[in-house]
Parts: structure tokens; C-alpha cells; sequence
């Protein structure tokens, strides 16, 4: 399975509503609940209405688009990080799944994950 490294900086980010969130950001994820309206952005375009926010990810993507069908994708990734005490942030669209890592943990996980036999791109 292809990993593809994403070469931007990302910060996780809870806004008070969508008014300022930059749609023109090439990597924009937004969830909205009862609860919080949460915002996955790139560094350079966090809202001034951020009312928490977590700096400093990295992230790459399954590379492809995945089938409905497939089982178990991201659960794979997922345990083996889990197993080297590497957190993720997980982001799945329509296409395929996005995984968020600190900056400081990003190239053990490229290492861990290479050793498991993904390629990374």
C-alpha cells in the first residue's frame, strides 16, 4: 500500500462557527456536531475565531481512492503506530483516509510503517 507524505505543516483547530474558515486552503476538514464544529487546516490559515487549537501536524494519506468495501485499512496503520506509542489523528473522506501525526513523532511513523512494507511517497 503507497503512502503519500503531504508537504504542509496542519493544526487542529475548535471554531466558533464557519464564518472565517478559509474554504480556499487546499486541505480543509471540518466536522460539525451538537457539540463543537472542529477544523483541520493548514497552519498558514487557522480562523481568528479558533477557540482551541492543537499546532504542529504532519500528515500523509492512503494513497488511491478506497472502495467502500475494504476493511481494516486504517485500522492497520493505526495499531502498528499504536504499537511504536505513536498517536494519530485520523480524517477520513470520500476518497480515502488522511492520518495526522506530531511533527516530532512523523518520521518514526514513516519508519515504523516502511518496515511494516507501505511504500512511501
Amino acid at each position: 500500500m503507497n503512502i503519500k507524505i503531504i508537504n504542509k505543516e496542519f493544526c487542529i483547530c475548535k471554531v466558533t462557527n464557519l464564518a472565517e474558515v478559509n474554504f480556499q486552503d487546499e486541505f480543509c476538514f471540518l466536522s460539525k456536531t451538537d457539540e463543537e464544529i472542529s477544523l483541520v487546516c493548514t497552519s498558514d490559515y487557522v480562523p481568528s475565531n479558533t477557540i482551541a487549537k492543537e499546532d504542529g501536524w504532519k500528515a500523509f494519506r492512503v494513497q488511491g481512492i478506497l472502495d467502500f468495501s475494504l476493511t481494516g485499512i486504517l485500522s492497520k496503520i493505526s495499531s502498528l503506530l499504536a504499537e511504536n506509542n505513536i498517536s494519530i489523528f485520523a480524517v477520513s473522506t470520500y476518497n480515502t483516509d488522511y492520518i495526522f501525526i506530531k511533527d516530532y513523532n512523523f518520521q518514526n511513523a514513516l519508519t515504523v510503517l516502511k518496515e511494516y512494507g507501505y511504500t512511501i511517497e
